[in-house]
């Protein structure tokens, strides 16, 4: 039962902090032999310079909270409680933050999404604690390599779904190909974090792919994140040629970058970052110089796919969201709202609610159709490790539309069911 393993991870504690954990687990377990209950703990970085990635946070908690109303198990209401943690974008506090609602808030299943910088420290946990834990928005391979997830046997209780390097490469390819220029040679910008050693590895990331399709990695080496100073990476780009830039940077960092590349007179016709470049608020902090940026594409309104949870369309999510905050969609929208379609699931099927076994062995059955795609671990060819499934991703290009920034999927050859929505232009075109 779920109190007996609860019992057993406070052993793996020491001192007072157990003492003052197991009253929280205990009442959780009380609660449960009371009424059905189950409670969900969301991890996100509501603060800091991840804050793009929460920026839809509330308006999906308030919208979920409302439609796990109706969820049953074995044909019996469950009081379904949503408990929040801001990790302030910082992957410290996102481990300390997990620990809390696992020993203070005695959480049954813990959610979470927003880089390797968050989904990392909170799947850590919650495989020493053995809590289920279901993550996204990172790409599979900083996810589970970064955890040394080793592929022979994978993780118990720690789940994930997103795309992996192989895609984001072949969508930058595709992009990069489509622009048609002479110059090969791509300018590298890999951060000294779980992304940046993941993207920039010269045998898993970027540079080897890049190799086989004809282009040249320009690498200067990792810099530090929150780098103030990108002259000497400049300089390297321009010595090279560089037509292309690519890279995995947080806003903050893009923006030095960017900036500064303006002032020594660096001017790339493609610019294509992951993680920097995904959202609406960043694009218009650019102001004329965020037109043309392109970047991978996850998830957007024009994605042929349905909530499980609300009966939502993609389409209708995102209107929702616009009319309600009256900001423009963004990416994570679909992925955290699929989060909580993975829970709903999970509840609706496990055998025993108060048996952290049981809830865990739902989880691992998940096969489920949501506003992001299917969601299984089956061992599918989209399966590429046991706790992994890469769901489809495409690409495309910012374009200010009247000013207002406008993400327009350019190249859907990784993935023809998404629908393409204009053509790609070179920067300063």
């Amino acid at each position: 039962m779920k109190t007996r393993t609860a019992m057993n991870r406070r052993h793996l504690l020491k001192g007072g902090a157990a003492l003052l954990a197991a009253p929280a687990i205990l009442r959780a377990s009380r609660a449960s032999a009371q009424a059905a209950s189950f409670k969900i703990g969301y991890v996100s970085p509501g603060t800091g310079p991840l804050a793009g990635f929460g920026e839809s946070d509330q308006y999906i908690l308030n919208a979920v909270q409302a439609a796990l109303g109706g969820v049953e198990n074995n044909g019996s209401p469950v009081n379904i409680e949503i408990i929040y943690k801001d990790t302030q974008s910082s992957s410290n506090r996102a481990a300390e933050v997990t620990v809390e609602l696992i020993e203070r808030d005695g959480v049954d299943m813990i959610v979470s999404h927003a880089a390797p910088d968050t989904t990392n420290p909170v799947a850590d946990q919650c495989e020493l604690y053995e809590m289920p834990c279901v993550t996204t928005v990172a790409p599979w391979q900083p996810y589970f390599f970064g955890r040394a997830g080793d592929p022979a046997t994978g993780f118990d209780f720690t789940y994930h779904f997103f795309w992996g390097l192989e895609d984001v490469i072949a969508n930058f390819l595709n992009l990069w190909d489509d622009a048609g220029l002479e110059s090969r040679n791509v300018a590298g910008l890999f951060p000294n974090d779980a992304d940046g050693n993941a993207w920039g590895d010269p045998q898993l990331g970027l540079p080897p792919a890049l190799a086989a399709r004809g282009y040249t990695t320009i690498d200067p080496g990792r810099y530090q994140v929150m780098n103030n100073d990108f002259s000497s990476q400049i300089a390297a780009f321009k010595a090279a040629g560089c037509e292309i830039v690519t890279g995995n940077m947080i806003p903050p960092d893009f923006a030095t970058f960017w900036s500064q590349a303006a002032q020594q007179d660096f001017n790339p016709k493609v610019v294509t970052i992951g993680k920097a470049l995904l959202f609406p608020s960043v694009i218009e902090s650019l102001g004329a110089r965020g037109d043309g940026l392109t970047t991978e594409i996850w998830w957007t309104p024009s994605h042929p796919f349905s909530s499980s949870l609300t009966g939502e369309s993609s389409a209708q999510l995102g209107a929702g969201y616009t009319a309600a905050t009256g900001r423009p969609w963004t990416q994570p929208l679909g992925f955290v709202h699929a989060l909580f379609e993975v829970a709903a699931d999970v509840i609706r099927r496990c055998e025993a609610l108060d048996d952290n076994m049981a809830v865990v062995d739902a989880l691992a059955r998940t096969d489920l159709d949501t506003i992001v795609g299917n969601v299984s671990w089956n061992g599918g060819p989209l399966n590429p490790v046991r706790n992994v499934k890469r769901t489809p991703l495409v690409a495309g290009q910012w374009q200010l539309d009247g000013g207002a920034p406008n993400l327009v999927i350019t190249n859907n050859n990784e993935a023809p069911h998404i629908p393409v929505g204009g053509e790609m232009r070179l920067i300063g075109a």
